[in-house]
This record gives structure tokens, sequence and C-alpha cells, in this order.
């Protein structure tokens, strides 16, 4: 029993296995629900409604009518899987006693947090997705649009990697002078133990929750928009459990790889993408449909300007959530400002020139029909794994 609580409740689990089980469970999520597990669409529609509490008028605003802001977070499936989420992170971080308030080191940390949070939103937004809908959770399902974000995304990537490592960010350590004779510091077993039974509480409390929800709502059935909430309930718990269990934060695919010649994140991701593209392509088969956006110059600025973002705010936005309910507040910050971004785009995208954010669709499904377009996805996700290789080892 002590050995199941230590390694599987307490202790972080395998970042690979986390991956590529996060994988299969998205494309699940799309049989399921029809649509892609992603983030910032339901952030985007909570800007607005806190710009509606304001009093300002969003009809004449055509991003807003995009998003459709019908309904509540309560209502909307994105909004209830979100909420899940981060019942899932909170009660992770409780499981592995990672909650403790912690506040920036500095404060180029907090410019940092909000700069990057802004570019992160505003760029997810401008590019229609972040590296949940346009990445791990894009490339999988034939869109072309998603391979040409992923590489602005590098290249955004890449440069934040080398200004953050401009000396003036990097963070100043403090060396304190102690007493020989002071102890280490121990850890505060009181506080694990009321953290971890905490988390036991509250998963029992989320237990029932589901439970009362189908047993209100009657038999699951799919095409009832009741049981697809409770589903999403739960497909968000489980998210939220895994980013935080697994640490996952897809910034570091492409990060880590610049910065320490590490190159088991994104091969990880890569599995797992190629997998959940083998069964996405099976649910288009029967009849599902993907999304698929134009490929303009606006994607190409809005992928550099979140791979931008991302690396100088420290995390994506599954990186930024989960810590923030580790009780990070530099990543709370960076969440408040990531939607922010998201509102900056939205009043402002009727100011932006028609050919910059209009541009042409590809389906590779389409354009080269249904087994040359899996193909063409898979040869594309092995490229990059090839890529990462050669990069690791020459560069």
């Amino acid at each position: 029993m002590n050995y199941f609580k230590q390694k599987y409740l307490i202790s972080f689990w395998n970042n690979t296995h986390v991956f590529i089980l996060l994988g299969i469970l998205s494309a699940v999520y799309f049989g399921i629900f029809g649509n892609v597990w992603a983030v910032t669409g339901e952030f985007t529609r909570l800007g607005g409604e806190f710009l509606e509490f304001l009093g300002i008028n969003l009809e004449k605003y055509s991003y807003y009518q995009k998003q459709n802001l019908e309904g509540n977070i309560f209502t909307r499936i994105d909004g209830i899987m979100i909420l899940g989420m981060f019942m899932g992170c909170f009660i992770a971080a409780l499981l592995s006693n990672k909650f403790k308030i912690r506040f920036p080191a500095s404060k180029i940390r907090i410019f940092q947090a909000i700069v990057g949070g802004i570019l992160s939103g505003y760029g997810a937004r401008l590019a229609f997705g972040c590296n949940l809908a346009n990445f791990f959770t894009g490339l999988p399902y034939f869109s072309f649009h998603t391979w040409i974000f992923t590489f602005f995304m590098i290249l955004g990537i890449y440069a934040g990697v080398k200004i953050c490592n401009i000396s003036f960010f990097k963070p100043k350590a403090k060396l304190i002078r102690v007493d020989k004779k002071n102890k280490p510091l121990k850890n505060n077993t009181l506080f694990e133990k009321f953290y971890f039974l905490l988390a036991i509480v509250l998963f029992i409390m989320f237990l029932f929750l589901v439970i009362y929800l189908f047993l209100k709502n009657g038999d699951i059935n799919l095409q009832n928009k009741k049981s697809l909430l409770t589903l999403a309930l739960i497909f968000g718990f489980i998210f939220g459990f895994l980013i935080a269990k697994g640490q996952i934060c897809f910034t570091s695919c492409f990060r880590d790889l610049f910065l320490f010649k590490r190159d088991n994140p994104l091969k990880a991701a890569l599995i797992a993408m190629m997998l959940a593209s083998i069964i996405a392509f099976a649910f288009i088969l029967q009849g599902h449909t993907s999304k698929i956006i134009e490929i303009s110059p606006a994607l190409m600025l809005g992928a550099f300007l979140f791979g931008f973002g991302i690396v100088f705010a420290g995390g994506c936005e599954c990186g930024w959530t989960y810590r923030a309910f580790e009780g990070q507040i530099h990543f709370m910050i960076a969440g408040v400002a990531n939607i922010v971004g998201t509102m900056i785009l939205a009043l402002s995208y009727d100011l932006l020139p028609y050919y910059f954010i209009n541009g042409i669709k590809i389906n590779l499904l389409n354009t080269f029909g249904n087994l040359g377009g899996l193909s063409i996805n898979l040869l594309l996700f092995l490229s990059l794994f090839i890529w990462a290789i050669i990069y690791k080892k020459f560069f």
C-alpha cells in the first residue's frame, strides 16, 4: 500500500508515458466530442465575458462573434472541461505536496510573466490556437496549417531562448551564509499529511459530483448535452491530473532541445501524436470532421509570437495552469496576462487588413486522398523526429 501511495499518488509520473497517454486520450476526446482538446478558445470567451461585465458591447467585434459567447463556462463543453482540468491539477499538486504559495524571485520575472503571457495569448488567438489545438492536438488532424504553425512556433521558441539567455533575464542566485551548526531543514510532515488528506477528500467529492450528474441526467447519451458536459468534466479532470503528475509543458519540447540538447519531451510528444493521428483517422473515416484553418500571414506571425511568448513567460497554457495550482504566483500572473492577450487580439482583429488574415485551407486527406494524407502526415512526424535527433547530435 505504501509503495502504491508513493509511486502513483505522491511521486511524479514518467514524462514519456504521460505524453503518450495524453495523445491517445485526446484522440478519444475528438471521437466523443468532435472537437480537439483545446483551452485558449475558452480563455478568449472568458475574456469576452469579463469585457461584457464591464459594460462593453461585443456585438460589433467579429472575433468574439466567431468564438460564440453563448452560455457560460458551466454550459460550454470547453468551459466545463477546463474546470475539470483545474480540479485535476489542484488535486495532483496536493497529492505530491507541491502546493505552496511562491512569489516571483525578482521584478524581471514579473515583467516576463506579463509580457510573455500577453504575447502568447495574442499570438495563439491570432493563429486560432495554441500548442494544443495547433500542435499536440492539431498536427494529428490533417490540417496543413498546423505544420506551418509548428514551424513558425519553433522559430519563436528559438528566438525566445536566445533572448532569455541574455544575462539581464537570467535569474540572480543569492548566496546566504549560514552557521555550520544549523541543521538542515526538514519537510513539514504535518502539511504533507494535511494536503494528502485534503486531496483525497476533494477527489471523493469530485466522484460524488460526477455520480450525481449522471444520476440526474439519466443514462449516458452522446446526443444529450448534459451527458456530454459530465463527460467533458471527467476528461478535463484526467487531462489536468496527467499534466500535473507528468509535469507536462509543451514549451519544453523545443525549448529543452535548444537549451540542454534534451530531446525526450519532443520525441515522446511526436510518438503520442502519431498514435493520435492513426486513431483520429479512424474516427474521420466514420464521419468525423476535423477543423481546417487558413494558412495566412496572421497564422505565421501568431505562431512566432506565441512561441516567443511561452518561452519568455516560462510556460505554455498547460504549463502555467498546473504551476499556478501549485501556488506559483508567477504563473498565475502569466495566466491572467494570457487572457488579456486574447482580449487585445479580439478587440483589434477587425483593424487587421484582409490579405493578412486570409489565406488558403489545405486538408491533407482531401488533397492527397485518405491513405495519402495519412502517410504524408506520418512522414512529417517522422521528419520532425529525425530533425530532433540531428539537432541534438550536431548543433
